[in-house]
């Protein structure tokens, strides 16, 4: 996909003294630039942080540990097998 960027002109002289050093396009060397940049910049999470514990005062879900244990209770202990 093609994108329409406006640079510098000092930024594009920078870049191009990069590009020809490493005899590279100066599209290639965008390229890396943006990749680098995502590396180092992941998108967050905090949707994660915003919606975490959403559920927590609700009364008609019951909680998820007291189901797993009352779903397990009619299993045979390891030791019996």
């Amino acid at each position: 996909m093609r994108t329409l960027v406006d640079i510098p002109d000092e930024d594009i002289r920078q870049l191009d003294a990069l590009a020809q050093k490493g005899k590279r396009s100066r599209a290639s060397t965008i390229r890396d630039a943006v990749k680098l940049y995502l590396v180092h910049n992941p998108p967050s999470n905090d949707w994660i942080e915003r919606w975490a514990g959403l559920w927590e005062d609700r009364d008609d879900i019951p909680d998820g540990v007291e189901y797993q244990q009352s779903m397990r209770e009619d299993r045979r202990p390891y030791d019996e097998i």
